[in-house]
């Protein structure tokens, strides 16, 4: 069903989500200006019905006043992309970033375009590849009264009350149970998605490490050659299991306590590839991970699990590589103990 409160946004920056969000919106019957430094994905949005455009002068020029900017961009050219927006804009026009910028920077930009009198919105945007059908989770910083103006464009961009299950003693007509929530003043919405992101990390290495225990649960039927370099195992007869690991996570999906959408996706890549062997182990973190655990400390809050689980992506990727050869260097120094050949 469409919108029944129509409304003009501009979106810079036209990757798989700056694409999908203006592809929901327009379906939703809202009109899109379009701009990417990359003229071949305007060019497509634009075949699909948005508005391209080839310039930031020109995206703001078919932005009607006050305008709405949407940015989906890397956080690291957030600000280059602010700098040559911001002289083209007029007070009582919005700014929203919606990628996953450090809360803190939104706390400095949005005081910066206060004085301008623009006002700046944080929206912490989860969903990812499958938030065109799916809706995007928002989590909304900034001043209430922007928040408020563009209700219509968060709305349809979340996801609704879809097949949820309605949480007891909470109204249906809330937007947080339509998905989308006003956290706070400025930078509240990454905040938010910060340690969403944080919790994310820590999850997926928990169904990883148990889905790998799993698939070595075989170890006592191919003992390795005894030496004194490799700890025994001493009830080889206890680890005999060949289960098979796509077929757990499929189980899992059904009813059971750890049942989530990362079991469903999981579940999905073994289907495919019950040996994973397009992915090499190679962990990238994008930030939200490092931040979660910075405020973590300076709350005084503990965080093992999610700091554990940022610390293994940083091993994924060889970090330690120079760690365990001191390791090594001083076995071999204290203990005689040379390297086993791998």
């Amino acid at each position: 069903m469409a919108t029944d409160k129509p409304m003009q946004l501009g979106m810079i920056g036209l990757g798989r989500m700056g694409s999908n969000l203006v592809r929901r919106l327009m379906r939703d019957g809202h009109r899109c200006v379009a701009f990417d430094r990359n003229l071949d994905v305007v060019k497509e949005l634009a075949a699909e019905g948005a508005d391209g455009a080839s310039s930031l002068a020109e995206f703001v020029e078919k932005l009607e006043k006050p305008r709405a900017a949407w940015i989906m961009v890397p956080a690291g050219v957030v600000d280059s992309t602010l700098s040559d927006l911001v002289p083209l804009l007029d007070a009582g026009d919005v700014v929203i970033d919606g990628g996953n910028s450090y809360y803190r920077d939104d706390i400095t930009r949005s005081a910066a375009l206060h004085a301008k009198g623009i006002h700046y919105l944080d929206v912490g945007t989860s969903g990812g590849v499958w938030g065109l059908e799916r809706g995007y989770c928002l989590m909304i910083g900034g001043d209430l009264a922007a928040v408020s103006r563009l209700d219509p464009i968060f709305k349809t961009i979340a996801p609704g009350l879809g097949t949820v299950e309605q949480t007891p003693g909470r109204s249906p007509s809330d937007t947080v149970a339509q998905g989308y929530m006003h956290c706070g003043p400025s930078g509240a919405g990454h905040f938010v998605k910060m340690v969403h992101n944080g919790v994310e990390y820590g999850m997926m290495a928990a169904i990883a490490e148990g889905l790998s225990v799993i698939k070595h649960a075989d170890v006592g039927l191919h003992q390795d050659e005894v030496d004194a370099e490799t700890a025994p195992l001493r009830a080889p007869e206890a680890y005999q299991y060949q289960v098979n690991v796509a077929d757990v996570a499929e189980v899992w999906r059904r009813g059971s306590v750890v049942s989530s959408w990362l079991v469903d996706l999981i579940a999905a890549a073994l289907a495919k590839s019950p040996d994973l062997d397009d992915f090499s182990g190679h962990v990238s973190d994008s930030g939200e991970g490092r931040w979660t655990v910075l405020a973590a400390v300076d709350e005084g809050v503990p965080a093992s699990v999610i700091s554990a689980s940022l610390y293994e992506r940083f091993e994924s990727r060889d970090n330690g590589a120079f760690t365990a050869k001191i390791l090594s260097a001083m076995r071999s120094e204290f203990g005689g103990h040379a390297e086993k050949k791998q």
